[in-house]
C-alpha cells in the first residue's frame, strides 16, 4: 500500500502483509510529516472503482513454486537484467548459510560480494558509495572502531546513505515487517529462519527502492537540485 507524503510529496509504502484494517498514520521518513493510510477494508472497497489497475491474481491451479518464479521474474524485469553489473554487497553476518542465502539472488543479479577488512578502509569506502548493498546484523561491529557497521552506515551523510540498500539481519525481525526497518533507518529487516525464502522480499524492496529513488532523482534534477 502506498501513499504520498501531503507535506514533500515524497511516496511511502506499506508492506500489505502488515496493512491493519482499520486507518492508520506513519510518519515521512524525510520531512517527518503525518502520512494517513485507509486500511485494508477500505481499500478493498476501492479496487473495484480503480478500474481493474491491480495485478490479475494468478490462476487457482498455479502450483505455489509457479507463482514465486513468476514473482522472481517480474521483479528481476523491474531491476534490470543487468542491474548488479558493477556493483558491491558487503556482507557482515557471522552465519555462512545465512549470508549465503540472502547474497545468493544479488549475484545472480550480478552483485560482486565484499567484506569488511579495516574501520578506515570500510568507512571511505562506505562514504564513495562502492557499496551498494551492506547486509549485517545490528551488532557486528566495524574492526577497529567503537561502533557497529549499522552506527557507521546512518552517521553517512544523506548523499551517501541514499546510496545503500541496508538489509539488517536478526532473531528480532519479522521478514519484511515495515515497521521494524523504518525504525532502525533500513530498507529491509530479515529473520534468520527466513533467509533461504528472502529472494521475494528482498527483491521486492529493492525494486520498490528502485521506483521510489528515480521519481526523487527526476524531482531533484527538475528542480536543479543536482
Amino acid at each position: 500500500m502506498q501513499a504520498p507524503c501531503p507535506q514533500c510529496g515524497q511516496k511511502i509504502a506499506v508492506d500489505d502483509a502488515r496493512v491493519p484494517d482499520r486507518p492508520f498514520a506513519v510518519k515521512c521518513p524525510k520531512c517527518q510529516a503525518t502520512v494517513r493510510f485507509p486500511g485494508r477494508a477500505a481499500a478493498s472497497a476501492a479496487a473495484p472503482a480503480a478500474g481493474g489497475s491491480s495485478a490479475p491474481a494468478p490462476p487457482p491451479e498455479a502450483a505455489p513454486g509457479e507463482v514465486r518464479n513468476a514473482a522472481i521474474a517480474q521483479l528481476r524485469r523491474e531491476l534490470g537484467a543487468d542491474s548488479g553489473q558493477g556493483r558491491k554487497v558487503l556482507v557482515a553476518v557471522p552465519d555462512r548459510a545465512v549470508a549465503a542465502a540472502l547474497t545468493q539472488p544479488l549475484a545472480q543479479l550480478g552483485y560482486a560480494t565484499e567484506a569488511l577488512d579495516t574501520a578506515d578502509e570500510g568507512g571511505r569506502m562506505l562514504e564513495d558509495g562502492l557499496f551498494d548493498v551492506v547486509i549485517a546484523t545490528r551488532a557486528v561491529a566495524v574492526p577497529g572502531a567503537a561502533e557497529t557497521l549499522s552506527q557507521r552506515i546512518l552517521r553517512l551523510g544523506p548523499s551517501a546513505r541514499r546510496r545503500i540498500f541496508l538489509v539488517l539481519v536478526g532473531d528480532e525481525f519479522k521478514t519484511g515487517d515495515g515497521v521494524q526497518a523504518f525504525a532502525l533507518q533500513a530498507d529491509l529487516v530479515v529473520n534468520p529462519r527466513d533467509a533461504a525464502a528472502a529472494e521475494v522480499p528482498l527483491l521486492r524492496a529493492m525494486a520498490e527502492r528502485a521506483r521510489l529513488y528515480q521519481a526523487f532523482n527526476e524531482a531533484r534534477r527538475a528542480t536543479g537540485s543536482d
